[in-house]
């Protein structure tokens, strides 16, 4: 699966997205903040482990996605993070991380996809 999504690959579907997550964030014992960069065909640009947590936390700024979104040259995002205690309820740190993201990038035109969380 890694093999078969590289740059430019579509990534058609929620399934094929986490199955594809599962293989990055799977057998993670901490948290991190992943992101996948997409153009405006929502194609593969690229996959980036931005921020490492403990446990059961990571901190997340949104400058820092958005800096790394204009850099990407990015039209679109999928966030993501393993929850290693397999719960894939959000919490509602994560409601806000999303929603401060979604403001943030939307300022610069960068759609959220999704923010996918739990055990993959």
């Amino acid at each position: 699966m890694s093999r078969r999504v590289r740059l430019g690959t579509h990534l058609s579907s929620p399934k094929a997205t986490r199955d594809y997550l599962s293989l990055k964030l799977g057998s993670l014992e901490r948290e991190v903040f992943a992101v996948i960069f997409l153009d405006k065909r929502h194609r593969l640009i690229s996959y980036q482990e931005m921020f490492q947590g403990t446990i059961d936390g990571a901190s997340v700024h949104p400058r820092e996605v958005v800096k790394e979104a204009l850099k990407q040259n990015a039209a679109a995002v999928i966030l993501a993070h393993p929850h290693p205690s397999g719960v894939a309820e959000p919490s509602q740190a994560d409601e806000f991380i999303t929603q401060r993201l979604k403001d943030a990038l939307s300022l610069v035109d960068i759609r959220v996809l999704d923010h996918l969380l739990g055990g993959f």
